[in-house]
């Protein structure tokens, strides 16, 4: 680059800067990076190449926490005198402020230890875009790499510490590292928030594995503005809410409802690719418009007519570098999201003010904003839930609403007359009235296409409804976005104009939104449990194994509404639907890690054992708190709502449908065409358990010869279930392969005692060994599971040198499981761990 333009950009006459040439030097290369106090605080960092120091600008300094990926801006090249300077450069001049040394030393390339050599390697990293290092300076040392953005950001890089014994785990801010205090500082670094937490800059977060398929918190709403001092006011944005899940560079963008959007909105996703971290956001998909505001119809033109204009304003981080920020205050999420968010093409941080909510609101109004946020500094962020700590406040009214028909239209009108409309009000499809305008020729025919489908006979809506015009009436699935002048004491919308599809909304979520009165709201709120405390509501009692009849419990600070506890699901052992909660909650920490982030099909016996149970894997009218994930059905094409079962709650709340036993997917959300482990099932006919310990033997030396770590535990029923830990490192198909090898091995091994044929009838005193549980889907009894059996037994995870004969699964029931895991600890821990080579075990099973 040369010092071409450091030169143009300064008057050495009126700055003290050195006028510089290139000048190369002898001996160890050298780093500076120098503190700027100029128009806003930032951090130089200067390499010694090619006789100058090329220079890059670190808005929020170096960091030796390697999970810290700082934006580095590379600018104009210094000379090497650049690097001894300190003092004020006058205002007017190019960079006016003041400089001070925070850092220097020496460094060398990463790859060689020559003198001769660092150059070279560094000037290939310099054009690879990957530049690694070593420093050895006062603050900073060992490794570090700068690496180039991709994209559209010229200049943009990343600067980053390796994991080694100079790194550090705890928060790094350069400024607490001052060799002496600064002369001045800039408003804009001194700036701090009105709006404290209780914890403030010392709130901790959980470490924690990335949380998947995130059911966003969602906000009440309210009648009018306020000034509150612990409140931030946002913009409602007039698009579609979406969450965005960002690791290793790859990005998963979804709704609220669980529908990708990554194929749709391939601009954000591309932006999102260049975070630099693992992180877990949540915000708003809009399309501005020419004056800068988002406007909901274009986004839904978007599709036809793509706008450069597209853009992700991001207002939560949930999850950061490997901890769980939900239940830290929302200021200290937002200031957490505002240092890691980068310039990028299509992804904004959606910015707040503090306190002066009236004001704001009437800013909204001037500039037909849809409305606005009102967010309590305090707040955790509550997965799933509506809460009045977030508030909405809107300039005009909007209803969502499910189109239930259409009427004919009339005169030059084409396609649809007017739309007619319903809301969910306790289960039941009501009428809430007609939309005929907002409307073009081209919506219209679009619509039509998209109703045509869902065409039927009957009327949709609970009572009769007389349109204003003949109407066709149709499935209620498609939700529209209404705007309208008022409700009137019918309960109707008054002026309905119709403003668009919702994407992102299901039908069977749409309610009529009734507004509390802001005070109520506000107080509401504030009484809420904060952030890091986890109060029960004050009428519900913790849940305690002694009682078996109330209808409500809380468990984790989520409130459980529970029914006929005292119900008995294994009559013999007089075992009841409380007694089955109680098992789970007691091994629920164990239990937990094998059921996150994976679809449940759940195994429903509301009556318990002594009747018929039924397979539910679409599920709907969940409390909001209960995650769900929409997934495409292979059979049918259609949707289908799978519960996730992430935490203590949730599993209370399926064994209180009735699910006795728990059937997890094998893979996870995050890679569901990739299993985290291996399954073979071995399924007896008319064999003894000893028949089946004897199978289960010769497996695992066959296991052991692959060089593969293989778990085993008992069905819980007449079987045994091997695993082999994978790591989601390999597609099902592949792993059905490797399953297949090691049966058709084994059954070469006992042929007149095992089989590989489905039909039972064509092996009925055979053990058959099932390898075809290792397709996307299927399911087993998941480990510590209870099974709808005489005895309550439990699929319990089993230490080898106790597969031999005399074993029984009887021996492991409810009763006594959690006692053996106490004592024992989880045998089973490792099936979740970083998983075999396929590959070195098909060689050493001589398969390749």
């Amino acid at each position: 680059m040369g010092l071409e333009k450091y030169n143009e950009k300064r008057d050495f006459s009126h700055t003290p800067e050195p006028e510089g040439a290139v000048k190369k030097s002898n001996g160890k290369l050298r780093f500076v990076v120098q503190r700027h106090e100029a128009s806003t605080l930032h951090y130089d960092f200067r390499l010694e190449m090619e006789g100058v120091l090329k220079s890059w600008a670190v808005p929020k300094g170096p960091s030796l926490n390697p999970a810290d990926k700082r934006l580095a801006m590379m600018v104009e090249d210094h000379p090497l005198s650049y690097r001894t300077f300190e003092g004020d450069i006058p205002e007017g001049n190019y960079g006016a402020g003041h400089v001070d040394i925070w850092d220097e030393g020496t460094y060398y390339a990463a790859e060689t230890y020559d003198r001769k050599q660092d150059e070279e390697y560094l000037l290939r990293g310099l054009e690879e875009g990957n530049i690694k290092f070593v420093l050895d300076g006062k603050k900073l040392k060992g490794e570090f790499s700068l690496i180039k953005m991709k994209g559209r950001q010229e200049g943009a890089w990343l600067l980053v510490k390796k994991s080694d014994e100079m790194a550090m785990k705890e928060t790094y801010d350069s400024e607490d590292y001052l060799d002496k205090p600064a002369t001045r500082k800039p408003a804009a670094a001194k700036k701090k928030s009105t709006a404290k937490s209780e914890t403030d800059s010392k709130s901790k977060a959980k470490p924690a594995t990335m949380p998947h398929h995130i059911k966003p918190m969602m906000a009440k709403l309210t009648d009018g503005p306020f000034d509150e001092a612990q409140w931030l006011f946002e913009i409602k944005w007039d698009g579609y809410r979406a969450v965005a899940e960002v690791k290793d560079g790859n990005v998963e963008l979804y709704s609220r409802s669980g529908k990708s959007y990554g194929d749709k909105y391939k601009p954000i996703v591309e932006s999102l690719k260049e975070l630099g971290h693992d992180a877990v956001l949540d915000g708003e998909i809009v399309v501005l418009n020419n004056e800068g505001y988002a406007t909901f119809q274009q986004l839904q033109n978007y599709q036809n007519t793509p706008s450069e204009h597209l853009y992700f304003y991001v207002f939560d981080l949930l999850y950061l570098d490997g901890e769980d920020l939900r239940d830290l205050p929302l200021i200290e999420r937002k200031k957490r999201l505002e240092e890691i968010l980068p310039e990028l093409p299509t992804v904004r941080y959606s910015d707040h003010v503090e306190a002066q909510g009236v004001a704001f609101f009437r800013e909204a109004q001037r500039k037909q904003i849809e409305g606005i946020m009102a967010k309590l500094a305090t707040s955790p962020y509550r997965t799933g839930q509506r809460s009045s700590e977030w508030l909405k406040i809107k300039t005009h009214l909007r209803q969502e609403a499910v189109i239930g028909g259409f009427t004919e239209p009339k005169g030059k009108r084409k396609h649809i007359g007017a739309l007619v409309l319903g809301v969910y009000e306790d289960g039941k499809f009501t009428y809430v009235g007609q939309s005929g305008s907002g409307f073009n020729t081209k919506t219209l025919g679009e619509l039509k296409v998209r109703l045509e489908p869902l065409i039927q006979a009957e009327s949709p809506f609970a009572g009769k409804v007389k349109p204003n015009a003949p109407a066709t009436w149709v499935k209620p699935e498609l939700v529209a976005e209404i705007s309208f002048a008022e409700w009137t004491s019918e309960g109707i919308m008054r002026q309905a104009i119709y403003e668009g599809l919702r994407e992102d909304k299901k039908a069977k979520e749409v309610v009529r939104e009734t507004a509390l009165h802001t005070t109520e709201a506000v107080e509401e709120a504030e009484e809420a449990p904060k952030a890091k405390k986890k109060d029960p509501p004050k009428k519900a009692k913790e849940m305690k194994s002694d009682s078996k009849n109330r209808e409500e419990v809380v468990i984790e600070g989520q409130e459980v509404p529970l029914s006929s506890l005292d119900k008995l699901y294994f009559p013999d052992e007089e075992i009841t639907k409380g007694d089955l909660i109680d098992y789970y909650q007691s091994i629920a920490d164990v239990l937990l890690p094998y059921l996150k982030d994976r679809p449940q099909s759940l195994l429903r016996h509301p009556n318990g054992i002594a009747k018929p149970g039924f397979f539910q894997k679409d599920i709907d009218h969940t409390p909001d708190w209960v995650r769900t994930v929409a997934l495409r059905a292979e059979s049918t094409g259609q949707d289908v709502d799978y519960l996730i079962c992430d935490n203590k709650a949730t599993l209370a709340y399926m064994n209180n449908l009735g699910c006795i036993q728990l059937n997890p997917w094998n893979s996870r959300l995050a890679n569901l065409d990739k299993p985290d482990y291996m399954v073979i099932d071995l399924d007896p006919g008319e064999n003894s358990y000893d028949e089946v310990v004897e199978v289960a033997l010769v497996a695992k030396e066959i296991l052991d010869k692959a060089g593969a770590e293989s778990y085993v535990k008992t069905s819980g029923a007449t079987g045994m279930h091997l695993y082999v830990p994978l790591g989601a490192q390999y597609t099902f198909e592949q792993v059905k392969q490797f399953a297949l090898i090691v049966a058709q091995l084994v059954h070469e091994r006992l042929p007149d005692l095992t089989s590989l044929e489905r039909n039972p009838k064509a092996r009925s005193k055979q053990v058959y060994l099932d390898y075809l549980q290792n397709a996307i889907g299927q399911t087993v009894a998941a480990v510590y599971s209870a099974r709808p059996k005489e005895g309550a037994t439990v699929s319990t995870p089993l230490k080898w040198e106790e597969v031999k004969p005399g074993l029984h699964p009887s021996a492991f029931t409810i009763r006594n499981v959690p006692e053996r895991l106490r004592k024992l600890g989880d045998l089973f821990e490792g099936v979740l761990g970083k998983g075999v080579d396929l590959e070195k075990c098909l060689k050493n099973l001589g398969k390749v």
